[in-house]
């Protein structure tokens, strides 16, 4: 196989684009065939999360993954202080809870060993604050150049991702700007994205006829969910110019993530961004088609053999989704659970970051799974929600948290921004779908209760950082100093396994 300069060089060919394009309009349209034809329709509703991490050496500070970590049960994401967890689908009823809860809990103890014997710990946080010991700016922006590429040498070696950084830097004149409150940089790699974490639960949805419904739904739950998992309120002290850090904590977002990740990639394509309605599931194939392309690959490049399975036969639209980066995304194919045909449709929601223990965040994974099942049993017209008003009320979450502007519709088809009524609704109807699914009261209240009690309390981790903070700086510590003293605080208590709402 050629090496990682060789495919970057390849991949950014404008014959290479050609190609790809060509294949990618024909697979998606033999898929969306498929997929009307009800080739894609599964036996039942069906579960699946992916979590991310990073790594810390034992007084917090940001290291490199050691490679025996990765030989273990993860997988390596964009930085090389990144490692990914996922769980294999699941049917989505008690049962299945149970699965996916137990296989990623399995998943991180296992790991968490390993790390253990290198001196290191697998942090369960969204962004990282206390840099690696060359600094975080310096960590960042570490490139070399290689025969015209562009290499980020803490970037994970995957000509992907390579690819990805130099096809944004060549469209970007060579740097990617990152203005966020408190800072304003030049990088010469996408990598500042890695800064960040996230959770991702998978609703797998039985038939293509009702799959619009679940999607839109989805759309307009997006900020209050969001609001209640906000977790990356602040970047690494030592990349802020700040003279005022108590005006800092009053105006960064709750949500880094959200505009560092949509930073990261936007200044040469509008990718990262808010999904739009569908009238079909076959509009989420159509779309994806039409997006920009970044960084093509071509399957011989990579594998060798005949088509014969999913994954070979859509090879190329299959990678070009892993650049479709909406923050709820359709997945088409895959193995459904259960018996039935060989593929499926599952939706993908994307804006959640990381949250500070396995249970909670298979509490968001029931809550998005419950919610998106309740409204639809219901007949819930949260749809008539305008989809501007729903946008605006994802971005009042990544800015203010549970305090945000939120906006809903009501069972009775009243329009509000009531707070109280949006979260009576969203956990009344989480709860009625999880029963629906034969979800047990006991399960329940173990997955949900924890989160509805964030809101109770009108706390969220990134609340708790910023109060943490604030209260370094009252006690006369410098900003770098309270923010350090609150992150090892943070490590020490999700260590602990108790939900953030315990936290005092």
């Amino acid at each position: 196989m050629a090496d990682l300069v060789e495919l970057v060089h390849r991949s950014l060919r404008d014959e290479t684009r050609r190609e790809f394009d060509r294949r990618v309009d024909e697979q998606a349209a033999r898929l969306a065939d498929a997929l009307r034809a009800g080739r894609l329709d599964s036996p039942g509703f069906g579960l699946g999360i992916e979590l991310e991490a990073y790594a810390v050496d034992e007084d917090g500070r940001l290291i490199r993954v050691p490679e025996t970590v990765l030989e273990s049960d993860c997988e390596a994401e964009l930085g090389k202080q990144n490692v990914e967890f996922h769980t294999d689908p699941s049917s989505f009823d008690e049962n299945g809870i149970a699965e996916q809860a137990a296989a990623l809990r399995r998943r991180y103890r296992r790991v968490q060993q390993v790390a253990d014997g290198e001196g290191a710990s697998i942090a369960l946080d969204a962004m990282w604050t206390i840099p690696p010991a060359e600094g975080s700016y310096q960590y960042l922006a570490d490139i070399t150049e290689r025969e015209g590429v562009s290499i980020a040498e803490n970037m994970t070696p995957s000509a992907r991702y390579c690819a990805i950084d130099n096809d944004v830097l060549a469209r970007t004149g060579g740097t990617v700007a990152l203005e966020v409150p408190g800072v304003e940089r030049q990088f010469p790699s996408i990598l500042f994205e890695s800064l960040a974490s996230s959770i991702q639960p998978h609703v797998q949805i039985p038939d293509a006829e009702s799959f619009p419904r679940y999607y839109n739904a989805a759309i307009r739950t997006l900020g209050p969910v969001l609001a209640l998992a906000t977790n990356s309120p602040l970047l690494p002290p030592d990349l802020y110019d700040i003279d005022e850090p108590f005006r800092l904590l009053e105006e960064t977002p709750h949500e880094l993530r959200v505009p560092v990740f949509e930073q990261s990639i936007n200044r040469a394509w509008e990718k990262v961004r808010f999904p739009g309605d569908i009238d079909g599931a076959a509009d989420t194939l159509e779309r994806l088609a039409a997006d920009p392309t970044c960084a093509p690959f071509l399957r011989e490049w990579l594998e060798g053999g005949d088509r014969e399975s999913f994954s070979e036969r859509f090879w190329e639209l299959d990678h070009k989704r892993g650049t479709y980066w909406r923050w709820l995304r359709a997945v088409a194919g895959g193995q459904p659970v259960g018996r039935g045909d060989r593929w499926s449709i599952r939706i993908e929601y994307r804006p959640l970051p990381t949250q500070p223990t396995v249970a909670e965040a298979i509490g968001f994974q029931c809550l998005v799974a419950g919610l998106l099942r309740g409204l639809d049993v219901a007949d819930h017209p949260l749809a008539d929600l305008e989809h501007e008003a729903a946008e605006r009320s994802f971005y009042a979450a990544v800015a203010n948290g549970l305090e945000a502007d939120l906006a809903w519709v009501t069972a009775d088809g009243d329009r509000t921004t009531d707070s109280s009524v949006i979260y009576d609704e969203v956990f009344a109807f989480a709860r009625r779908g999880l029963r629906e699914q034969g979800v047990g009261p006991t399960t329940i209240e173990e997955h949900l209760g924890p989160l509805e009690a964030r809101w109770a309390e009108r706390t969220t981790p990134s609340r708790w950082k910023l109060d943490r903070v604030a209260d370094g700086l009252e006690a006369g510590n410098s900003f770098a100093d309270a923010v350090h003293e609150m992150q090892r605080e943070y490590l020490d208590r999700s260590a602990c396994d108790e939900p953030i709402a315990t936290w005092s």
